[in-house]
């Protein structure tokens, strides 16, 4: 029986129904491994298929080209090379699993299918997967593994039974998407597990983004004693070999620890992440969005130039009569200081031009909302034309704020094929901003230095639809409808719980009745990055139609 084990940890980006690109990856990170000299590589979650797979599961030829694949690289394993730990469907007795298959001298040595389905937040597992048993060891080389499939290791049971079976390590692929905060409570929850079973614990884990998940990487070890030994870099593809020992239990030698970003720069790169790999995968050329010289649209810029480099970066700076020069200037301050292309397309031809179309429908009505929402559909209609015209994607620039309150025109503003601010509340925005000027992050293709002129982040935010308008004209002061939010979204706090806090019943009312009637907008607004616990459209799915506003009072 030998006395070490090498274990690589292969954190890869893969791309989901892309099989053939993935094997590709799982072949690249194996190589690496044996030339770290790794007896076994481990990637991530349905690395094969891609995570989350959703419906595309169902369909047989796309579990058929899985397992097509997963036959050929366990062939491949016939080489001497390291053995592979990879995810992907497994097909047995009429059921569909979620699994993990051991690959080695050639053949499928184990597979392990994933007993605990998630079926909340952005999860629907129950729905494409079936349960597996819960599983025994596996072995390997003479080393006893309790190999889990993500959920698996969330809750004690399956730990607990690979323990009582003579596992010796926990050894789990995951597919666990990022969201702020979470890395901390990931490492504490696998310290719970080490505590209940005395063993250690690994955690490899998927980077990259897939549609409005992000994926971080910081693939970890623990040992026996629930301290880290390893820990793999946020954010970034990589192959890092783990030496075992076994004495009274198998030990990890300790290794490098990535450092952990903090909140703000965490957020920042998930976002330039879930945008990079959006427009990559999806095989857009760049992108192009609307430079107003507000916040929003500036820092949307600095997010798309640092996940795209400049030159795939396109911005329009679209003035009506309600423009300030202030405004104007700070979007060519912004444009400049990315490096990027910004043309000017003034609106107020269209714009009356749509107006004396629609007189004679109007007359005798009182000028409103919908003169103001004709400037930002015109600018909408514009983009989408330049879109079309030169094949780049649309990014459309509101914040979590706005969208929650609805502070957004539909087939206006909400034109666009992504957001990345769809999950960032406006007081973080103001933080980001601030960010970002002061820092260039790991990986990132934008500039360093000041990003943004100062003015767009001190001047009042406003949609300058019409003369003086700030957004406090009809929104509460942003710090206070974002704890409002935070509450009302998040917590799923009642009114009454929001006003025991200390927030005034009228306001709390106001904030719930627009966010409920703001619901249908959200249905039709662009996918976006999720970054919080409550994301809309994967986490939050209200109905459109919702009487249980009658009942608060």
């Amino acid at each position: 029986m030998s006395a070490t084990l090498s274990i690589a940890l292969a954190q890869i980006d893969p791309e989901v129904g892309a099989v053939d690109r993935n094997v590709e990856a799982i072949r690249r990170a194996r190589i690496q491994a044996a030339a770290q000299g790794a007896d076994l590589v481990v990637t991530t979650e349905f690395s094969v298929g891609g995570y989350p797979v959703e419906d595309l599961v169902r369909k047989p030829a796309f579990a058929e080209a899985c397992e097509a694949a997963i036959g050929r690289l366990a062939g491949e394993t016939a080489d001497g090379g390291p053995a592979m730990l990879l995810g992907g469907p497994w097909r047995c007795e009429g059921k569909l699993h979620n699994a993990a298959w051991l690959l080695d001298g050639g053949s499928v040595v184990a597979r392990v299918a994933k007993h605990e389905l998630p079926n909340y937040g952005v999860f629907d597992e129950k729905r494409v997967f079936d349960p597996g048993p819960v599983p025994t060891p596996v072995t390997f080389r003479g080393f006893r593994l309790g190999v889990l499939v993500c959920e698996d290791w969330w809750f004690p049971k399956v730990p607990a039974a690979l323990t009582a079976q003579g596992a010796e390590m926990l050894l789990s692929i995951n597919g666990s998407p990022f969201e702020a905060g979470k890395q901390g409570r990931r490492v504490a929850l696998a310290r719970e597990r080490v505590r209940e079973t005395g063993l250690p614990f690994v955690f490899a884990a998927q980077v990259g983004g897939q549609d409005e998940l992000v994926f971080e990487g910081a693939s970890f070890v623990l040992d026996a004693a629930g301290e880290l030994a390893s820990q793999l870099p946020f954010f970034e593809t990589c192959v890092r070999t783990t030496l075992w020992r076994r004495g009274s239990g198998l030990v990890c030698q300790p290794g490098e620890i990535a450092p952990e970003p903090d909140r703000l720069e965490a957020i920042w790169r998930a976002m330039v992440v879930g945008l990079a790999d959006y427009v990559n995968k999806n095989r857009f050329p760049g992108v192009i969005l609307g430079l107003s010289g507000g916040i929003d649209s500036a820092i949307s810029a600095a997010v798309a130039v640092d996940a795209l480099g400049a030159e795939r970066v396109r911005a329009v700076m679209m003035p009506s009569p309600y423009t300030s020069q202030e405004s104007l200037d700070d979007a060519a301050a912004c444009a400049r200081l990315l490096g990027i292309r910004c043309d000017i397309v003034p609106i107020s031809g269209a714009v009356d031009a749509f107006g004396a179309a629609l007189a004679p429908l109007f007359a005798g009505r009182q000028a409103d909302i919908t003169e103001e929402n004709l400037q930002s559909r015109s600018r909408g209609l514009i983009l989408m034309a330049m879109s079309n015209k030169f094949g780049s994607m649309l990014l459309t620039t509101g914040n979590k704020s706005e969208m929650s309150v609805g502070y957004a025109t539909l087939y206006g503003d909400m034109c666009g094929g992504y957001s990345v601010l769809k999950d960032i509340y406006k007081t973080t925005v103001f933080e980001l901003a601030r960010w970002r000027n002061a820092h260039r992050p790991n990986g990132v293709q934008g500039p360093a230095g000041m990003v943004m002129p100062e003015g767009v982040i001190t001047k009042p935010p406003s949609a300058e639809l019409k003369p003086g308008q700030t957004d406090q004209d009809t929104l509460p002061p942003y710090e206070m409808l974002d704890a409002i939010l935070e509450g009302l979204v998040e917590g799923e706090a009642s009114v009454d719980a929001m006003v025991a806090s200390g927030f005034d019943r009228a306001t709390v009312l106001r904030v719930w009745r627009m966010l409920d009637r703001a619901e249908y907008k959200r249905r039709q607004a662009p996918p976006g990055v999720k970054i919080g616990v409550r994301a809309f459209g994967r986490d939050r799915r209200y109905p459109i139609t919702n009487g249980f506003t009658a009942l608060v009072s």
